[in-house]
């Protein structure tokens, strides 16, 4: 039986931000898990919606993590060098590009696992870790978001990467990143989406 959709509502920016902070439009009424893995839990939320329905919503819990965008020169100057992953990724069939990023362990502030993240995957560590946006990944299924951070300064060090990890590091130009985004030869969303950001409002470019 297919479920009858709902037309969408036409609200203005005023009427959003009218809205009292923290206002949940759902309410979760009964949850219930049906897997935990080392790395995420899918639990069944029973949810009533904001116009009194009532729904089973399944929902991937994630603890969250943390992504770097790193240069190795600086990014207000001419010709900025990122350092990105060219990484193994077997749920997207090869190697892809990727700023380096990790989830974080209980307790562990994003701030925290990102200089830990750096260090494991690329060997530096950075003179200043600069907090730059927090997103969600896919909020249709999961609540899983990635705090996103811009690492200057970098000294190159030793990688502590994982036995499951198969990277190699790459410096690049910051516009031939742009133009890697562009043409889609980097797919990977919190990369394209970290550089675009740093690019347009953290360097000279």
């Amino acid at each position: 039986m297919t479920k009858k959709k709902k037309a969408s509502r036409v609200v203005t920016a005023e009427q959003v931000a009218a809205r009292k902070p923290g206002e949940k439009p759902e309410a979760q009424l009964d949850s219930h898990n049906l897997y935990k893995g080392k790395i995420f839990q899918l639990d069944r939320d029973h949810v009533r919606f904001p116009d009194g329905s009532e729904a089973d919503m399944d929902i991937v819990r994630h603890p969250g993590a943390s992504a770097i965008v790193p240069f190795m020169s600086d990014p207000e100057g001419e010709n900025p060098q990122l350092l990105l992953l060219r990484q193994y990724r077997y749920a997207a069939g090869g190697y892809i590009y990727e700023v380096p990023a990790g989830r974080l362990d209980a307790g562990e502030a994003p701030a925290d696992c990102a200089v830990r993240e750096l260090k494991e995957e690329t060997g530096c560590t950075a003179d200043k870790m600069e907090p730059l946006f927090t997103m969600f990944t896919t909020p249709g299924f999961t609540d899983e978001k990635i705090h996103v951070f811009m690492a200057t300064g970098l000294t190159r060090g030793e990688t502590a990467k994982e036995a499951d990890e198969f990277a190699d590091v790459v410096i690049m130009p910051l516009a031939e990143a742009l133009e890697l985004i562009r043409t889609g030869e980097i797919m990977d969303a919190k990369t394209a989406l970290s550089i675009l950001y740093a690019a347009g409002f953290r360097t000279g470019t």
